[in-house]
């Protein structure tokens, strides 16, 4: 299903703020790497948003979401003192860890196991030629 307009317009207002809110509160950079919201989802209903995390070089990630977690109330409460003007409701907030990065680099270490055994059967062709 196709995101409406309003939806869009409320994820990135939360984007906006919420980015702002993990520099103020220093959850941007956890256990040694850096954590950034690649994304925002909002129900069409606009009560509920998926916040996706993308987390860098940190360690143990579902530690750090976790931390993240436990920190939600204080998070929305800035959130809320943030928009309560925009919005008539603040949706409920939910985090999910966003893979994307691991699943490229996972493909470019596939891709290049590939390359390396294309040239290993080339060698080995033009060995025996």
């Amino acid at each position: 299903m196709e995101e409406g307009k309003r939806q869009r317009q409320v994820a990135g207002v939360i984007k906006e703020y919420m980015n702002e809110i993990f520099q103020h509160l220093g959850l941007s950079m956890l256990d040694g790497g850096m954590v950034s919201i690649s994304d925002v989802k909002v129900t069409p209903d606009l009560l509920e948003a998926r916040i996706y995390l993308s987390f860098f070089k940190v360690e143990d990630k579902k530690t750090a979401l976790k931390k993240i977690e436990d920190r939600a109330w204080e998070i929305k409460k800035e959130l809320t003192n943030k928009v309560r003007h925009q919005l008539r409701r603040i949706p409920v907030i939910q985090y999910y860890e966003d893979d994307t990065l691991d699943n490229v680099f996972r493909m470019e270490e596939l891709f290049d196991k590939i390359r390396k055994e294309e040239e290993d059967i080339n060698k080995d062709k033009a060995s025996n030629d």
